[in-house]
């Protein structure tokens, strides 16, 4: 049995996310899991291109790469690191479908928050957060232009619009899976909470709503025991 490879965005602007998400992840998977974090350093030269300077992750455009990194073969997940997972990760890699070549939650919304951490803009555009969760078929034919190459050449509207894409290709995963905390109705009991306007790691986020989820695993990730020693 092959672990279940789940590709992570990580930004060191909050790497205590990352660490949070894979600990919420790990404490509830029913089924072996490899994490792979999608830093700057390593798939930013991959993709031989200028890494984003207008706010955005440095994973904006790295997670397409998960089909080339797959070596286009089998499904995949691709996750936004300002997430807690609340459910068995082999739940979601269940619904995976040959059907289509990516599965995402097809939210329709506007952003009531124009502004996100760090002082980072937040527009609206269409399929907003479509591909902050995604469960790739790396195999499928539509997915086998994703190359570092193609990737890097191609604007940010195409890739995360999924233009590549014919709609019958797109599969949709319920809502629980990628649940928009302070953009939609409250939820704590949402499979995936997704932070995306702001992880409760920074400090005008650590106490907003559905923030003590992400507390919870934040404590977990670092027990000791014996406590922490000091460094």
């Amino acid at each position: 049995m092959k672990p279940l490879t789940i590709y992570v965005g990580f930004d060191q602007r909050e790497a205590v996310a990352y660490h949070v998400f894979c600990q919420s992840v790990l404490e509830r998977s029913s089924v072996p899991v490899a994490f792979v974090p999608l830093a700057a350093n390593a798939v930013g030269r991959m993709m031989r291109r200028e890494l984003p300077h207008d706010g955005s992750n440095a994973f904006t455009y790295s997670r397409f790469l998960v089909p080339h990194l797959q070596d286009h073969e089998g499904w995949a997940v691709f996750a936004d690191g300002d997430m807690v997972c609340n459910n068995d990760i082999a739940e979601l890699a269940a619904l995976a479908d040959d059907r289509y070549a990516v599965m995402v939650v097809p939210h329709e919304y506007r952003t009531k928050h124009p502004v996100k951490y760090l002082g980072s803009p937040n527009p609206d555009y269409p399929r907003k957060n479509w591909s902050s969760l995604v469960l790739w078929n790396c195999s499928h034919p539509s997915n086998a232009w994703l190359t570092p190459a193609e990737v890097a050449r191609r604007p940010g509207s195409f890739l995360h619009r999924f233009q590549w894409l014919d709609a019958d290709e797109i599969g949709t995963l319920p809502a629980t899976w990628n649940h928009l905390v302070l953009e939609q109705e409250r939820d704590d009991d949402a499979a995936i909470l997704h932070f995306t306007v702001g992880s409760p790691c920074f400090r005008e986020y650590a106490n907003c709503e559905s923030a003590e989820p992400w507390h919870r695993a934040y404590r977990r990730a670092i027990h000791c025991e014996q406590g922490l020693a000091p460094c």
